[in-house]
């Protein structure tokens, strides 16, 4: 079979990256890796990493791009690759706008789309915004539905998709996590942080925050937040690699700029961040890869978010949802400093989202699945 894997940001690339890998090594299938480059360098750092190079780069990120503009552009350019390529099956990962406009062109083809990370929901079509809509409607385009757990198997049936389509995987981004963890406990140096802090006895609270519904006053308590946790644990490290947004940029450097111990540096490729995650002692933030690798590191997360498509982590006990409400996320945090008992309930719950054997299962449900389809 001629097999796509069409992806265009860092997430997507992580997740798949261990996957294309283990397809290539396998050698029983054609495969061509096409990138849309909706993030540019994030993408180009994990890919690195990885030793992956693109069979066909789009390259579609243009400055103050629309949603819209973006969903048009990649539409536009993805049906010249299905018409020049012409894969039997193409595979996409997660929620973002590029899985959404090629699961739409493959279907235009009649290729059979493989969803990577099927089934995930918040059921609030605002919230993660535009990734809820995005994974939904990717739902009703996708042949072959990898779901990483039951309670994501179990969304979909409820949805009406035939049960005989959906497979239970565990999550690839698992997978890609201890193929490079020993590479990343190596690193002793990131840009922006004291030399001797990495190797010191310092307690580190790791934070990220990006998420377009937390713009604007969502932001700004997270950021009022952070401050007064700073204020009452003086002698923690509270590091925060800042995403390029402006929307974070701007409340982040006005509330946080002037704190001693809170280090803002540059956004971190991937393995410095699992560095970072590595030697934290507690993490703040709202994104969803953060949410699954953590928790195998024995890392507690509070998710900075009002709802979450990963509940799993919260109902095993790894995650807990704390929202944008400055008095919670204070509150929360200062019992996992605080309090080793109610640490230690967390950190050592069992991590939901798989073994790191995802990518094998996967091959076998699609060699043994999809074959006789195409």
């Amino acid at each position: 079979m001629k097999l796509s894997f069409i992806f265009g940001t860092r997430p997507e690339a992580i997740k798949l990256a261990p996957l294309i890998l283990y397809f290539k090594n396998k050698g029983t299938h054609e495969i061509n890796v096409c990138v849309t480059a909706q993030h540019r360098q994030m993408l180009d750092q994990v890919l690195e990493i990885f030793e992956i190079t693109p069979d066909v780069d789009l390259n579609l990120m243009k400055p103050n791009q629309s949603l819209s503009e973006l969903t048009a552009n990649a539409i536009n350019s993805l049906n010249t690759y299905f018409t020049s390529y012409k894969p039997d099956a193409v595979f996409v990962q997660g929620d973002t706008t590029t899985v959404f406009a090629a699961s739409l062109v493959a279907f235009y083809h009649k290729v059979k789309v493989i969803h990577v990370e099927a089934g995930l929901r918040t059921n609030n079509k605002y919230s993660p915004f535009p990734e809820e809509i995005n994974r939904q409607l990717t739902s009703k385009l996708t042949d072959l539905h990898l779901a990483p757990t039951q309670k994501s198997y179990d969304n979909l049936v409820k949805e009406g998709i035939p049960k005989e389509t959906i497979f239970i995987t565990g999550n690839t981004v698992i997978d890609a996590l201890f193929m490079v963890k020993n590479k990343a406990e190596k690193i002793n140096k990131i840009n922006g942080l004291d030399d001797n802090l990495l190797s010191s006895d310092k307690k580190i609270v790791l934070i990220t925050g990006h998420r377009r519904e937390n713009f604007g006053e969502g932001f700004q308590n997270i950021c009022k937040a952070i401050k007064i946790l700073s204020e009452k644990f003086s002698e923690h490290h509270f590091i925060y690699p800042v995403h390029l947004n402006p929307n974070v940029q701007k409340p982040v450097y006005e509330i946080l700029g002037n704190s001693k111990n809170i280090h803002l540096i540059e956004p971190q490729t991937y393995l410095p961040f699992i560095k970072l995650m590595l030697r934290s002692d507690i993490i703040l933030t709202d994104s969803g890869g953060v949410q699954e690798e953590a928790p195998s590191l024995g890392k507690p997360v509070l998710v900075m978010r009002e709802n979450t498509e990963r509940p799993e982590a919260v109902e095993a006990g790894t995650v807990k949802l704390v929202g944008t409400n400055i008095e919670k996320i204070v509150s929360e945090a200062t019992l996992l400093l605080t309090d080793k008992n109610a640490y230690d309930k967390m950190a050592r719950a069992i991590n939901p989202y798989g073994d790191g054997k995802a990518c094998e299962r996967i091959y076998d449900i699609v060699s043994n699945n999809l074959a006789q389809t195409v």
